[in-house]
């Protein structure tokens, strides 16, 4: 994996390792259609999943909304005020992200989505090879986005959720809970697991 730009120069919480372990399993499942992910940010995951895209002659949908998840927000813990709008009174990521995908010439395989995802899930109707889930990290907008985005998945395909944290003291539990919805509905196996990032192989 030759990544076109530096990880650690885009805002982001991803892991390196979990990065590779993206792209890794992005480049298998090309092939069986686009990527999507949902939660983009400045564009540390896409940067990984656009890779990915390139070397595989795919392309893959960055969705996000780009006003911040709830802890991005004013007062919480990961609030970048460098990135918040005042003249709007609103974060405002989608600068950043298009900046990434500029400075790592990755325009040509990703498709920015700048809308939410229930809103983006009644437009598309396209089937996926991957999605990963790396949202917001409310209980109802993981659920959405687990309920909206899983079942187009192809089969043999792959679900990636983010931030997976079994105890209630390393983290929130939202991620956790679809995970656990996803194995339970016999629609996913457990590929592996990349520190935080739990990865699922449709049947």
């Amino acid at each position: 994996m030759r990544l076109p730009l530096n990880p650690d120069l885009v805002r982001g919480f991803l892991d390196p390792d979990e990065g590779a372990c993206l792209y890794e399993h992005a480049l298998a499942c090309a092939a069986l259609g686009p990527c999507l992910e949902v939660g983009s940010y400045c564009g540390k995951s896409t940067l990984y999943l656009g890779t990915a895209m390139r070397d595989a002659g795919g392309q893959m949908i960055a969705l996000d909304h780009h006003r911040g998840s709830e802890e991005h927000q004013e007062g919480e813990a990961y609030h970048d005020p460098e990135l918040f709008d005042a003249k709007v009174g609103l974060m405002d990521t989608l600068p950043a992200l298009r900046a990434t995908l500029a400075a790592a010439k990755l325009e040509p395989f990703v498709i920015p989505v700048v809308t939410t995802s229930a809103l983006a899930g009644q437009a598309f109707s396209m089937r996926l090879s991957m999605v990963f889930i790396d949202g917001g990290h409310s209980l109802d907008a993981a659920v959405t986005d687990y309920r909206t985005w899983a079942p187009r998945i192809v089969e043999g395909g792959i679900l990636a959720i983010h931030d997976i944290f079994p105890d209630p003291a390393d983290g929130g539990q939202a991620p956790y809970h679809i995970y656990q919805q996803a194995l339970a509905s016999g629609l996913f196996e457990q590929v592996e697991m990349r520190r935080t990032l739990a990865i699922l192989r449709r049947l």
